[in-house]
C-alpha cells in the first residue's frame, strides 16, 4: 500500500502513531547574510566599533522567557537589550534599536552574531542598514566565534 493510502486510513480513522516523525528543528542554519568581519577579535580601539550580540532562553514558572543582548566590546557594558516571550526577529530588532537610542547613531560600527534566524532576518537586515551599521556572523558549529558574548549570557542570573 502506498504511504498516502496509509495516511488517508489513519486520518479518517483518527489513528496516530506513537513513533511519529519529529518536527521543526533540522539542525540546519541558513546561508551568511553577512561574512565574519571580527575574526575572533573580540576587543576594539574605542566605543562603538565592535558590538557583539546574541540571544538566550530561561524557563520561568510562566514559560519561556528570551533575553536578547548587544554588548559593546571596547567597554564590555550592555548597550542595548529586549525581553520578550517569543524569540522572533523583533526581539533582535528592539534590542538594536534600544543599543541606538542609548548610543546614538554608530555608522560603521560592526554587529557580530551567530547564525540565529532573528539576526538572518529581513527585519534586522534592514534596521542595520538603516543605521549604517555592518553585520558580521559567525560561522556554523564554531560556538568560539561568539565566544566574548556566549560567556556573557550564559553567566546571567535571574
Amino acid at each position: 500500500m502506498a504511504e498516502r493510502t496509509a495516511w488517508w486510513i489513519c486520518t479518517d480513522n483518527r489513528w496516530w502513531s506513537v513513533f511519529g516523525k519529529k518536527r521543526g528543528k533540522n539542525g540546519k542554519t541558513g546561508p551568511p547574510v553577512h561574512d565574519d568581519r571580527v575574526n575572533r577579535d573580540f576587543t576594539a580601539e574605542a566605543p562603538n566599533m565592535v558590538w557583539l550580540a546574541d540571544i538566550t532562553e530561561h524557563r520561568t514558572g510562566e514559560g519561556k522567557l528570551y533575553l536578547c543582548a548587544i554588548k559593546d566590546a571596547f567597554s564590555n557594558r550592555i548597550v542595548g537589550y529586549s525581553i520578550g516571550s517569543r524569540m522572533k526577529s523583533r526581539l533582535a530588532t528592539t534590542a538594536l534599536h534600544s543599543a541606538i537610542a542609548r548610543r546614538g547613531e554608530t555608522p560603521g560600527c560592526i554587529l557580530h552574531t551567530d547564525r540565529g534566524p532573528q539576526f538572518r532576518s529581513r527585519k534586522f537586515v534592514h534596521a542595520l542598514g538603516r543605521h549604517d551599521l555592518v553585520g558580521s556572523m559567525a560561522r556554523v558549529g564554531a560556538a568560539g566565534d561568539n565566544a566574548a558574548m556566549e560567556m556573557l549570557l550564559s553567566g546571567v542570573k535571574w
